[in-house]
């Protein structure tokens, strides 16, 4: 059994990989501009890729077991890069972390303050939020009303009643 098939058989490469085009992009980024990149050696740096963070995955999931964990947490990766000899790249991984969560929180903090940049109390808002779903049902209403009309006013297609004698 290969290590991407589990107990539900084989996964496509596709969904473990990086996306080919960001990680060529990188690629691209990162070297000076005066060197080129073959395709093979990109389509190498990207399997490369996809390796590390597999390996990097698997023992932040083996860490994470050990704890009776069942979601793995970035203490765990952190744990699984000194566990596999990447101590040196502990701490700016840690860095990186940290700047995540900052702007998370930013994120997070702008949400809640497009409300208050809308000018209206809680209570306006509700009032707003009720018309709007009273004009939503009047129109519905309308609607099925005009429709209910429509179909009244066009003639049967059944047959004419009997008077029961045939």
């Amino acid at each position: 059994m290969s290590d991407y098939e589990g107990s539900s058989g084989p996964v496509a490469d596709d969904d473990l990989s990086l996306p080919r085009a960001t990680v060529y992009k990188l690629i691209g980024e990162m070297l000076p501009q005066d060197i080129a990149c073959a395709k093979d050696t990109r389509d190498l740096l990207l399997d490369c890729c996809n390796e590390f963070i597999h390996l990097i995955a698997s023992e932040s999931n083996e860490i994470c077991e050990k704890e009776a964990k069942k979601t793995i947490a970035a203490e765990h990766v952190l744990a699984a890069l000194q566990e596999l000899g990447f101590e040196k790249y502990v701490s700016e991984v840690q860095d990186a972390y940290e700047e995540h969560r900052k702007q998370q929180t930013k994120d997070r903090g702008r949400k809640s303050t497009k409300l208050n940049k809308l000018g209206m109390s809680e209570e306006e808002l509700l009032r707003s939020q009720e018309l709007l779903f009273a004009q939503a049902r009047m129109r519905y209403q309308n609607s099925t009303t005009t429709q209910s009309q429509s179909s009244s006013d066009t003639p049967s297609m059944d047959p004419a009643p009997t008077n029961g004698a045939q």
